[in-house]
């Protein structure tokens, strides 16, 4: 009686909280009236099923793709005599689950219906596959519409493994950390968010032809045993069982969800036998989800295996009590032939009606056909890895946690970090390499990342780290391979939780803690002054956080889940976007990703045909890098590879990296004028043939100064060099390296500047100086710079540019900073130098004056090339900072004198040749400049595309043409263009 009167008062309260579905409600398909073509489907393979096949069909057996010949047979043996209605993939791969799909199908007397538990993709069961996220990972993001994303390529994925049946989405509300089986899976513990993310999911896998399979019904969010072990009791009273667990279940019957997992749950408001789970509950499953609920589609049990309910009958039994509860698919049987006997036993008995039966296995047929099997095609195996791995699904991978990683705590209002010259940034990954994390890290600033892969190392390891921290003022530190067991405090180790206490306390460092894994570890971590959550450990989680860290992606998420008294649900602090390089897919920007694999083909060929041992090549669109990539040696014998890491010599480039920005900066801020005539600014030049030159005619090779003049050659006889110029050893006089056993006179340059000044000028052309690219243009601008600068410029160039904009490898003379296996070598000189260079300057006259020229002496790597270029890219904003105040770059880039293709400092495009320098598929405001020892670098405003290549084509030989033979540059260019996605 005390049974019975529970349950009325909570249906009626079910039905003054609205939770009660009405007639008027959209009904799944399976509550619709069947369509002819259905129909006569259903009806054909029902009456072609013996009894017994008929029963086979409400059973969903677990499958392996990793297990031994016996159990392929064993699965071969209930299809082939049992009838099996379906199948559920658990471990193994994506390429032997398809051919194990592909010969069970063809076995089958009705197409198998076949599930999989994909809560955050494929990965979730099989190798070699894709990771989405979690739910609490979802449940941080600021925007619902990546959630349906998601479902979508999961159900796309899905199809292609020829997989009908999703068990997600959990919309377990969760709000016991305790829990130790939801947790993370759930997306939170706002019934309105989880019911709203919940319905997205359903969406993107329904409506690209996936049955969505919502779980664990009535509510498993607030428990704290594993069901899997024992079961759990759920001890909500009527108002939170109605109001918050079933709530979200009521909203995804009304949105009009497929398939519903009842779990593994003792709910003693409405049955009093402890053993009795909702999984065998007439009085949940019928009662309540199919009668008061409405719910038409099919009712799945969760895994009959479980030893929370296997445990407490005999062999069969569960089967027979689960199909009396309601249940229409028995997942997970341990025992099909037995559990057959026993249902047909109740059968028998009476325990179970013919009819009822026979409507379940019609609606699991009605299943099968919206799932296609009416038509059904077997996997496409040749073609699966490539079917699977999707560009667009890397895309939804990544933009997922954009748009959840939480900044929780900015007490020192550090984050994002700005001014990088005044930061001295040291990272820590505790309990991985992280190598993503590493590897995005090190594009933004240059200081170390340490490295402690135990998560429960000594306290003698942290303490040696301490120590060498003496030189930093800022520290992150990322904790990495965590765990979701509550009761090991989530993978923290007691050394890594001493050694950020002590850090913390430490008030000359400012700390910064990224948690990549379970927000309610964030308890063990809310001490520490600056806190961000990542959610995950994985590649996608790793490439976002230092992007956020450091401003090139704004923080947006907030935390999904209450952690403690400070750190409540909803809490997420945004950041601004400083606009730095960001990191991601092709697909993000509009490129096809697949069309950019093309770029390989090139550089390989390079490589192959000797055309440079070397070479890195970095495309960024939009602002985000999506292609960088490291090919071949440093050298032809292929000793050292190159990485991303290497330097080059830039050459050339140098004349718009280091030099032109001075300029640029000079004309911004008022200090010189373009129409104004050099020796305004150089007297000495007055009494020159130069006297008239404009800065504006030198900017555009257009003053008469020709290509180059003899400098090196000067200083050296055939005997070799002359002592007046050069001393073996560095001393106060002579002090300027030339390589690292050569050094010319401090006086060296003013001797240039001297044979400058003498040289002819090139004869006219109908009254004006035809245009001739010049490197003596950018020695008189460098002359100019340091004058009106009063310092040299590698000193100006380093303080007001390189080093704000955080870049490490970017210099003159890189001897001074790096070893020489950070550098690629350039010429075997046997002429001047009589060594092979390596950090030391290729060109000559550079060399003569100690590395520092104003046409050439930059080294650097593409990324740290790209930032300073992006930066011109976006005239002069970059990382929260205004390098210039006006569009200068615009008004410099522009080609100024028609058949010219010379802006001011700026190369450009040359239409009228067929192999110009820059693509033909590039737009004329193309602008940038090459390098003669092989490197170029193109911007295209009106794309907003940056293109950088580098390599060293000059070794061991300058005269190597092939870089240029083969047109290896601008057939790199042509591919980005042609992955230029229209729209």
């Amino acid at each position: 009686m005390l049974k019975e009167f529970r349950i009325g008062l909570f249906l009626l309260v079910l039905a003054l909280t609205g939770l009660l579905i009405s007639s008027a409600v959209p009904r799944t398909d399976m509550g619709k009236p069947m369509t002819p073509a259905e129909q006569g489907w259903v009806d054909s393979v029902f009456t072609s099923l013996s009894p017994d096949q008929r029963l086979g069909q409400l059973f969903m057996v677990a499958a392996y793709s990793n297990k031994d010949r016996k159990h392929v047979q064993y699965i071969d043996f209930l299809v082939k005599n049992y009838g099996i209605g379906g199948l559920m993939f658990l471990q193994g791969g994506p390429r032997r689950q398809a051919n194990l799909t592909n010969r069970y199908q063809a076995e089958s007397k009705v197409p198998l219906l076949v599930a999989i538990d994909a809560e955050w993709g494929l990965d979730m069961r099989l190798d070699s596959s894709m990771h989405f996220a979690k739910g609490m990972t979802l449940g941080a993001m600021d925007d619902d519409d990546y959630v349906y994303q998601m479902g979508r390529e999961i159900a796309l994925n899905l199809k292609t493994l020829g997989v009908h049946v999703s068990f997600s989405p959990d919309i377990d509300v969760n709000s016991n950390p305790s829990n130790p089986v939801i947790g993370n899976r759930s997306f939170g513990e706002d019934k309105e968010q989880v019911a709203a993310r919940g319905i997205r999911y359903i969406q993107g896998l329904q409506d690209h032809g996936i049955m969505a399979v919502v779980k664990h019904f009535p509510g498993h969010g607030d428990t704290d045993v594993d069901s899997h072990v024992a079961l759990p009791v759920i001890n909500s009273d009527l108002t939170r069982l109605t109001n918050i667990d079933l709530y979200p279940f009521r909203r995804a019957i009304a949105e009009g969800v497929m398939g519903v997992m009842v779990g593994h749950l003792y709910v003693p408001l409405l049955d009093t036998v402890n053993t009795m789970s909702a999984t065998v509950s007439p009085t949940l499953v019928t009662g309540l989800l199919k009668e008061k609920m409405g719910f038409r589609g099919l009712v799945f049990t969760d895994a009959l295996n479980m030893k929370s309910v296997s445990n407490l009958f005999k062999a069969g039994e569960l089967d027979a009590l689960a199909l009396a509860a309601g249940n229409d698919v028995l997942l997970f049987s341990e025992d099909v032939p037995m559990a057959i006997q026993k249902i047909k036993e109740a059968l028998a008995n009476g325990k179970l009606d013919q009819d009822d039966i026979d409507q379940r296995v019609r609606k699991i047929l009605r299943g099968k056909y919206w799932a296609g099997l009416n038509h059904y095609r077997p996997v496409d195996v040749p073609n699966l890895m490539q079917n699977l791995n999707r560009p667009l699904s890397r895309l939804v991978q990544q933009q997922i946690y954009e748009h959840a990683v939480t900044v929780v705590k900015n007490e020192d209002d550090i984050l994002p970090f700005q001014r990088l010259d005044t930061l001295r940034i040291a990272a820590i990954t505790i309990g991985s390499e992280a190598e993503p994390y590493r590897d995005i890290m090190g594009k933004y600033q240059n200081g170390p990342v340490y490295a402690v892969p135990n998560r429960y190392a000594p306290d003698s390891t942290f303490s040696r780290l301490g120590r060498q921290l003496a030189p930093y003022n800022v520290v992150v530190v990322s904790l990495h391979g965590m765990n979701n067991t509550p009761v090991h405090n989530y993978g923290l180790g007691d050394g890594a939780l001493k050694f950020l206490k002590e850090l913390q306390a430490n008030r000359r460092i400012k700390t910064v803690v990224v948690a990549f894994g379970n927000a309610y570890a964030l308890k063990f971590l809310e001490g520490n002054r600056n806190l961000v959550c990542g959610y995950e450990d994985n590649y996608a989680s790793q490439l976002v956080v230092p992007q956020v860290l450091f401003g090139a992606l704004p923080a947006k998420g907030r935390l999904p889940v209450t952690v403690s008294e400070n750190l409540k649900a909803g809490l997420g602090l945004p950041t601004p976007d400083f606009h730095r390089l960001r990191y991601g897919t092709p697909e993000a920007v509009g490129l096809d990703s697949r069309i950019m694999t093309q770029i390989d083909n090139v550089a390989l060929e390079a490589v192959a045909y000797a055309a440079a041992p070397g070479c890195q090549v970095l495309v960024a669109k939009d602002g985000m890098v999506v292609f960088d990539k490291s090919y071949g040696y440093y050298t032809y014998d292929k000793g050292q590879p190159v990485n991303k890491s290497t330097l080059y010599d830039l050459a050339s480039v140098t004349k718009v990296a280091g030099t032109l920005q001075a300029i640029m900066w000079l004309k911004d801020e008022g200090k010189i004028n373009l129409d104004d005539k050099v020796s305004a600014y150089l007297p000495e030049l007055k009494t020159t043939n130069k006297k008239d030159m404009t800065v504006r005619d030198v900017l555009m090779h257009h003053a008469g100064l020709k290509p180059g003049i003899p400098t090196w050659e000067r200083t050296v006889t055939s005997a070799g060099p002359k002592p007046e110029f050069y001393a073996s050893t560095e001393s106060p006089e002579f002090s300027r390296e030339v390589t690292p056993n050569l050094f010319s006179i401090n006086s060296s340059e003013n001797s240039v500047w001297t044979w400058v000044q003498e040289s002819a000028l090139l004869p006219k052309v109908r009254g004006q100086y035809p245009v001739e690219y010049s490197d003596l243009s950018f020695i008189v601008m460098k002359r100019l710079a340091e004058k009106l600068l009063n310092q040299p410029i590698e000193q100006f160039l380093a303080k007001q540019f390189y080093a704000p904009l955080g870049l490490g490898s970017m210099t003159y003379n890189p001897l001074n900073k790096f070893p020489k296996s950070c550098i690629a070598p350039t010429e075997n000189d046997t002429y001047y130098r009589h060594t092979l260079l390596q950090g030391s300057v290729h060109d000559q006259t550079a060399a003569l004056v100690g590395g520092v020229g104003g046409h050439a002496g930059l080294f650097a790597n593409a990324n740290d090339l790209a930032v300073l270029m992006q930066m011109n890219l976006q005239n002069g904003r970059y990382g929260g900072q205004r390098f210039f105040q006006t569009p200068v770059v615009a008004e410099f880039a522009r080609s100024t004198d028609a058949g010219s293709r010379r802006g001011l400092g700026w190369d450009r495009g040359d239409p009228s040749k067929p192999e110009g320098p820059t693509s033909n598929l590039s737009p004329a405001s193309t602008f940038g400049h090459t390098g003669f020892t092989g490197t170029c670098v193109w911007m295209d405003p009106e794309n907003k595309i940056l293109y950088i290549f580098l390599s060293n084509r000059v070794y061991p030989d300058a005269g190597n043409k092939k870089l240029v033979q083969y047109n290896i540059r601008t057939r790199i260019h042509d591919v980005i263009y042609k992955a230029l996605q229209k729209t």
